[in-house]
């Protein structure tokens, strides 16, 4: 099995407290920011970064539903991790100043892909409709940030 990833990232016209404190707000800002991929969003435990529990549906196309159960740690400023307990695959989000009034968010997602031609095609395909995906997700945190 390899490992794969998705990488997207954003500058976004707020300051990175403001960007990072949006992201990390499950029980509130964040359901809003989730596109149609995102389905049965739901805060289990917490709802503001480190300790929060959150579940949802992730249809990345129209065969493939992930259901997610989410553990979030905030391993160093500005940056929030989301761990799949119902898989391999871990989100990092990492906010950082971009200058004046600015920030760059990246979005990274690793899992473990599967073997043989079926994992060629993951390995190939998955990447890019998941950066889209999150890429979305990245365009809606900057209209709600740059209000």
């Amino acid at each position: 099995m390899a490992q794969v990833e998705a990488t997207t990232e954003r500058i976004i016209a707020a300051d990175a407290e403001t960007v990072f404190d949006t992201l990390a707000d499950y029980s509130g800002t964040r359901g809003k920011l989730l596109p149609e991929h995102f389905s049965e969003y739901e805060v289990r435990e917490g709802g503001d970064g480190q300790g929060t529990l959150v579940h949802w549906k992730l249809q990345a196309t129209s065969k493939r539903v992930r259901d997610c159960l989410l553990e979030v740690t905030e391993p160093t400023d500005g940056q929030l991790v989301e761990k799949d307990r119902n898989s391999s695959m871990v989100t990092t989000w990492t906010v950082t100043p971009a200058g004046e009034g600015r920030s760059k968010a990246v979005v990274t997602t690793v899992w473990n892909g599967a073997g043989g031609i079926g994992g060629f095609f993951e390995r190939t395909f998955a990447p890019k409709g998941l950066a889209r995906i999150y890429d979305a997700v990245l365009a809606n945190l900057a209209a709600e940030v740059e209000k």
